[in-house]
C-alpha cells in the first residue's frame, strides 16, 4: 500500500496510460476514478500521487491539499503534475504555493522520464518512512526508558521515607532524607519531560481540561519551586489579580506550564537574586509575567530558547545543566491551550522576563471540595496491606513503609503470589505493579476483583508507565487509582484516608 503511486486522471487515456508505463518500470499505481476515491486511498497509504493540471480544478487540488495540511511531521507526500508545455495558470499556481513536495513535468511526457521521477519519487517516500520508524523507536525507547529508571526511584524514595519514621528525631537523618528526596524530584521531572517530548512529537498528549483557579497553579507552582529557590538565597514572590481568576485548563499542564519557568528563572538567577510573578487581565486573557534579575539573555539567544534540547550559555560561557526541554515544553503546553510564552531581555546581565497568555476568565472561582476528614488506622485498627511490585527493593522497602505506619502489610513478587496471598487473608488496600513477568497487574486485577465476591478492596496501580493508555486499562481492569512512581507514600496514604473516610460515612 505504502509503495503504491496513486494516479488522478478523470479524462482521456492519460491514467490508463500512466498506469502501463509505471507497470513497465515495476512500479505498482492504482488510477482512481474520483477525488473521492483519491482521498480515500490517501488515508491508506501510497508512495506518491501523479495527477494532470486539469483535474486540479475536479478536486484534486483540495484533497491534495487537505492531505497536506493533516499529514503527520514525518510525512512530506510526493506530487508529481503532468501540465500543458508553456502554459502558466491560476490552479497551477496554486497547487505550486500550498503542495510542497511538488514536482511539474510538462507533457507529452517521454516513458523514461515519467518511470526515473516515479522511481525518485519513491525512493524519497522510503527515506520519510525511515523517519518514521526512527520517530516510533524514539518514541518507544523514550517510554521505556521512562518506566526503567522510575523503577529503581521507587524504592528510593520509599526507602528514605523508612529512614525519617525510623529516627524522628535525627537531624542528621532529616538532612539526608531531604537530599534524596530533592535528588529524586529533580530525576522524576527529567524523566517526566523526556516523555511529554515523545507525547507531543507524536500527538499522544490530550490534555484534561477541568475549570481551575490560577491562584490555586501559582501557590502550587511556589510550593514546588520555593526550596530550590530557598537554597540558592532567592526570593520568590507572587503579586496576583485581587479578583479570582478562572481557567478552562489542564491544571497538570499549567502547573508544569510555569513550574517550568519558574525553575529556568532559578537555574539562571545568582544566590541573592529575585524572582517575581505577577498577572494581570485583559480583554479575556491573563497575561503571567515571570521576572528575574538574573543574568539575561542575548538577544540573538531568545529565538532559540524555546527549541527542543537548546542549552543556553552561562555568562561565563559555559553550558547551563538540564536538557534543554523545559522551556520548549512550555511554550507547546501554552500553545495548546490556546495562549503563548513569549521571553524577553535587556541583555547579558540584565534579568529576564517571561510571558505568559491564556485564555481566562475573572468571576468567582470554583469552590475548593472540602478536604475528607483525615481517619487514622487505629479508628478503623490496623489494615490489611498487600503490596504486589517484582522489584523486590520496591515491594519490601513499601511494607516497611506500611508496617511502620501500623498495618499488617504483606508482600508478593508476581501475579500468582498475589492471589495465594489473598486466599489467605483478604487485603483491604492492594498497592500493585503492572508491568511484571508472567501474569501481570492487569491479570492480577481482574481476577482479584472476580474473588472479592463484595469484599470492599481499595485497588492502587503503582506503575513506572504513566501514558495514558494505561490508565485507561488500570480503570478497566479493576484499579481504583493509577500512580506513578516514584510516588510519595504520602499520596498512597492520601487515597487511603479518603476511601476510609468514605467507607466511614456509608
Amino acid at each position: 500500500m505504502e509503495q503504491r503511486i496513486l494516479i488522478y486522471a478523470p479524462a482521456g487515456q492519460d491514467a490508463a496510460l500512466a498506469v502501463k508505463v509505471l507497470a513497465s518500470g515495476a512500479i505498482d499505481s492504482l488510477a482512481c476514478q474520483s477525488a473521492g476515491e483519491l482521498a480515500q486511498q490517501l488515508n491508506q497509504g501510497a508512495g506518491g500521487v501523479v495527477t494532470v493540471e486539469e483535474a486540479l480544478q475536479a478536486g484534486a487540488w483540495q484533497v491534495l491539499d487537505d492531505y497536506a495540511r493533516q499529514q503527520p511531521q514525518w510525512s512530506d507526500l510526493p506530487i508529481i503534475v503532468l501540465t500543458h508545455s508553456g502554459q502558466d495558470t491560476l490552479p497551477l499556481r496554486q497547487a505550486i504555493s500550498t503542495l510542497g513536495n511538488l514536482t511539474l513535468l510538462e507533457r507529452p511526457v517521454h516513458t523514461l522520464t515519467l518511470i526515473t521521477s516515479a522511481h525518485a519519487m519513491l525512493r524519497a517516500r522510503t527515506r520519510q518512512y525511515q523517519v518514521r520508524e526512527s520517530q516510533r523507536r524514539k518514541d518507544e525507547f523514550l517510554a521505556s526508558l521512562g518506566h526503567e529508571l522510575r523503577n529503581p526511584l521507587a524504592p528510593i524514595r520509599t526507602s528514605a521515607a523508612v529512614l525519617g519514621r525510623l529516627y524522628p528525631a535525627s537531624e542528621q537523618i532529616a538532612r539526608v532524607q531531604g537530599v534524596i528526596e530533592r535528588q529524586v524530584t529533580q530525576l522524576t521531572r527529567l524523566v517526566d519531560d523526556l516523555l511529554d517530548v515523545g507525547r507531543i512529537t507524536s500527538g499522544k498528549v490530550a490534555l484534561q481540561r477541568q475549570q481551575v483557579g490560577f491562584e490555586q497553579i501559582i501557590h502550587h507552582v511556589i510550593e514546588l519551586c520555593q526550596e530550590a529557590a530557598a537554597s540558592r538565597q532567592l526570593a520568590l514572590t507572587a503579586d496576583l489579580p485581587p479578583r479570582p481568576v478562572v481557567l478552562h485548563a489542564d491544571y497538570a499542564r499549567m502547573v508544569q506550564i510555569f513550574t517550568n519557568i519558574v525553575s529556568n528563572a532559578i537555574k539562571f538567577t545568582p544566590p541573592g537574586g529575585h524572582i517575581h510573578i505577577s498577572a494581570q487581565m485583559a480583554d479575556g486573557l491573563l497575561h503571567t509575567t515571570i521576572e528575574d534579575d538574573g543574568i539575561g539573555l542575548d538577544a540573538e539567544a531568545i529565538p532559540r530558547i524555546f527549541s527542543l534540547f537548546e542549552q543556553s550559555r552561562t555568562v561565563a560561557g559555559q553550558l547551563a545543566s538540564g536538557l534543554g526541554i523545559g522551556l520548549s515544553l512550555a511554550r507547546q503546553f501554552a500553545e495548546m491551550h490556546g495562549g503563548s510564552v513569549q521571553a524577553y531581555s535587556a541583555g547579558p546581565g540584565r534579568g529576564s522576563r517571561f510571558v505568559v497568555t491564556l485564555p481566562a476568565s475573572v468571576e468567582a472561582a470554583p469552590a475548593a471540595a472540602a478536604p475528607a476528614p483525615a481517619v487514622s488506622p487505629d479508628a478503623h485498627g490496623a489494615l490489611q496491606v498487600l503490596v504486589v511490585d517484582d522489584n523486590m527493593d520496591a515491594a519490601d522497602a513499601l511494607q516497611t513503609l506500611f508496617q511502620l505506619e501500623g498495618h499488617r502489610a504483606d508482600v508478593a513478587y508476581d501475579g500468582r503470589q498475589a492471589l495465594q496471598a489473598i486466599s489467605h487473608s483478604w487485603p483491604q488496600l492492594v498497592v500493585m505493579d503492572l508491568g511484571m513477568p508472567g501474569m501481570d497487574g492487569y491479570e492480577t486485577a481482574r481476577q482479584i476483583r472476580q474473588l472479592a465476591h463484595g469484599r470492599p478492596t481499595l485497588m492502587i496501580a503503582l506503575t513506572g508507565w504513566g501514558q495514558g493508555d494505561a490508565r485507561q486499562r488500570t480503570l478497566e481492569a479493576g484499579f481504583d487509582h493509577h500512580l506513578t512512581k516514584p510516588v510519595d507514600f504520602e499520596a498512597i496514604d492520601a487515597l487511603l484516608q479518603q476511601y476510609l473516610a468514605g467507607s466511614a460515612s456509608q
